[in-house]
């Protein structure tokens, strides 16, 4: 399975979603593929944000070896499932799959949570360093129910 995360400067929010999934497919033995993309090219080839680091390693997770990119519509192609992390993020990446938009592939990240709710994980960017734990456990759990409802099927 292959799977991507995006958020808008791929930077906070979607290099925590990519680590923490990478990181329980792995200890799941899951054979799985999970990045992360901007819909913006704000940081393109940045290393992610320092609290989204820190927050990461305080949970054994190391994002450090991340880069930003941005999302195209060749990922339309390579990925099986894509994930959303805000309503904005959404839209961009209808937007810019244009024709070769699959929106079947594509959901809000937080749905897996609680089906249809549509709901944005909150931009820890905008605050300061104390907002990156509610985002990251907000993720984490998102990743648990991703692998507990993906993972039995794909080992």
């Amino acid at each position: 399975m292959r799977i991507l995360m995006v958020c808008l400067g791929n930077i906070c929010r979607s290099p925590i979603a990519e680590g923490i999934l990478k990181h329980k497919a792995k200890h799941s033995g899951l054979n799985w593929i999970v990045e992360s993309a901007g819909t913006e090219s704000y940081h393109i080839g940045k290393p992610p944000h320092r609290f989204s680091q820190k927050v990461c390693s305080a949970h054994g997770v190391d994002i450090s070896d991340q880069r930003a990119r941005k999302f195209t519509p060749q990922d339309f192609e390579v990925y099986d499932k894509i994930y959303a992390l805000a309503e904005d993020v959404y839209e961009e990446i209808k937007r810019i799959g244009g024709r070769k938009a699959d929106m079947d592939k594509v959901d809000f990240l937080l749905n897996e949570l609680h089906d249809n709710c549509n709901a944005s994980v909150p931009d820890p960017w905008y605050g300061n360093e104390d907002g990156y734990l509610p985002v990251y456990e907000m993720i984490e759990k998102a990743c648990d129910a991703i692998v507990h409802k993906y993972g039995a099927a794909n080992q």
